[in-house]
């Protein structure tokens, strides 16, 4: 894929719906020992959001790139099947 300067490559999320689903988010824990980035959306954006995945289970993490330390908050774990349900919710606007 060939990007042109200034465009995007991650998408974007869209703003949340009326009636969304609220995401239960909480400061960071203990976390699998080995987990990765599946998917993310663009850095361009003051808050950036990554569905990571390890040992079966996934979880969002949303980071707010505000003025001073970025703010780090991260959803449960779910089974993977059931959190890439909830991203495509995300990403669509009917989560947050």
């Amino acid at each position: 894929m060939i990007a042109l300067e200034g465009e995007c490559l991650s998408p974007h999320v869209a703003m949340a719906q009326r009636g969304h689903i609220r995401l239960d988010w909480r400061t960071p824990y203990r976390t699998l020992e080995r987990i990765r980035p599946m998917a993310w959306t663009c850095v361009c954006r003051a808050t950036v959001y990554e569905l990571c995945q390890g040992g079966g289970q996934a979880f969002i993490r949303r980071t707010v790139q505000l003025d001073g330390t970025p703010e780090i908050h991260e959803t449960p774990r779910w089974p993977a099947n059931e959190a890439r349900v909830i991203w495509a919710a995300l990403l669509s606007g009917r989560a947050r």
